[in-house]
């Protein structure tokens, strides 16, 4: 009977980190289903980015308020757990504290975890009062209507809870109390239980711990049903973010080639093309998530909703349909989609629908200016604007379905040699005029 707890503890902890691992199995087979695409090289850049704006938060801090309330969390977070660890070999072994024997040094890390457990919480309060008190604008757009509203507010319930167990966990353990090493704060909550038996308190330290461990598994296994998965993929999201300047646009290599030989006075063009020039041309741009490269589903499952991106957006600040959060919302949305059509099927079955029309508009598309304001403004280098592109260029490119004030500048352009309706041998004229 005395190891039933640890053998509930092994299923428990087994349970949740198989299931956690099998939807993250899924994801990583989501984003597969994209384009592959070349990273390889600038890995000291992409390093630099990993540690400045991963690791040190460099892109957060940009707006002071929110930046320094979610370096709390972040750190609070990561800190804090190490004390997992203490949890998971006590479940296993059946120890209480078995870290305590390191003494001071014990004292001060559980010191640390209590008061980064109450800031916490505070962080999270104010959090939670600014989107639903205050409410800020870019947390009630009309994307964040329904799960992604309710989304947001149930993980600012998960941390709050999660915090308030560890503080009552340690607060009831008499023997941690009576250690007087490290309750920095428990010892101040320890009172509110005085005159409560110890078998009471042992009761209340047993269901606390019990609870703050089922709960942190609980909460693993629901990133994957939330936008912060980007607690896990932010890393490697910025590691393999964009490091090229950030107003370069990629050229299709197909076209880069047509147009070089068309250029070249030695190539005969009636001439049959050989070799690759022979083969089908690719889909030019994307209309569907298979079409979009694995960094940009990546960036999909990285978005964590802040809407910093649609908050700078000129197009939408001025009343245009598009929010590049809603780009990367809908892309997410239809790779799930996209993803749980396979785990039926066992492969995909066509079922009517794509990204382009179905999720995203071609109003959004043509809506944007490309000034990137939203890839600098985003703090995990997410990429709205490459979707967008690939996503023009399927409209121009396979549909020819350019605005008409566009068709009629592309027309231009090749009669003319400029966007104007102007013939070359009048460019000069506007001297002439008096």
């Amino acid at each position: 009977m005395q190891y039933i707890p640890n053998i509930l503890f092994i299923i428990a902890l087994v349970g949740g980190v198989g299931y956690f691992t099998y939807n993250i199995r899924k994801v990583i087979r989501n984003i597969k289903l994209g384009r592959e695409v070349d990273t390889s090289g600038n890995t000291s850049e992409r390093v630099g980015n990993l540690v400045r704006i991963a690791l040190g938060q460099s892109k957060m801090v940009k707006r002071p308020v929110s930046g320094l309330l979610h370096i709390i969390v972040y750190v609070g977070f990561i800190i804090i757990n190490i004390e997992v660890l203490e949890i998971i070999i006590d479940g296993i072994f059946g120890t209480h504290r078995i870290f305590s024997s390191m003494g001071s040094f014990y004292g001060f890390l559980i010191g640390s975890f209590e008061i980064l457990a109450l800031l916490v919480f505070v962080s999270v309060t104010i959090f939670w009062i600014r989107r639903n008190v205050i409410k800020l604008q870019r947390f009630w757009k009309p994307e964040m209507k329904g799960w992604p509203k309710n989304d947001g507010n149930f993980i600012l319930y998960f941390e709050m809870v999660l915090m308030v167990l560890f503080l009552v966990m340690n607060a009831t353990d008499v023997a941690f109390q009576e250690m007087n090493n490290g309750n920095v704060l428990s010892q101040y909550i320890a009172g509110w239980f005085s005159g409560t038996s110890e078998a009471t308190l042992a009761v209340i330290e047993r269901t606390a711990w019990w609870l703050h461990i089922l709960g942190i598994l609980v909460f693993l296994n629901y990133l994957y049903f939330s936008k912060h998965l980007h607690i896990m993929l932010a890393f490697p999201n910025v590691y393999f973010g964009k490091v090229v300047p950030k107003g370069k646009f990629k050229n299709l290599e197909s076209v880069t080639n047509e147009v070089k030989m068309m250029m070249d006075p030695n190539v005969d063009p009636f001439a049959a093309p050989a070799g690759d020039a022979a083969e089908a041309p690719a889909k030019f741009g994307a209309s569907d998530v298979m079409d979009l490269n694995q960094i940009q589903l990546l960036n999909a499952y990285t978005c964590t909703e802040c809407g910093r991106c649609t908050s700078e957006c000129p197009a939408n600040i001025t009343g245009k349909k598009l929010s590049p959060r809603k780009i990367m919302m809908d892309t997410r949305d239809r790779l799930e989609e996209v993803g749980k059509n396979i785990d039926k099927n066992g492969a995909f079955k066509p079922d009517g629908k794509q990204l382009l029309d179905d999720y995203i508009t071609r109003e959004e598309l043509w809506a944007c200016t490309t000034c990137n304001a939203c890839v600098e403004a985003c703090p995990v280098s997410i990429d709205p604007l490459s979707i967008i592109m690939d996503m023009r260029q399927y409209l121009v490119m396979e549909q020819s379905a350019a605005p008409s004030e566009l068709n009629v500048a592309m027309t231009n352009i090749e009669n003319n040699g400029a966007p104007w309706p102007y013939n070359q041998m009048d460019r000069l004229n506007w001297k002439d005029e008096k």
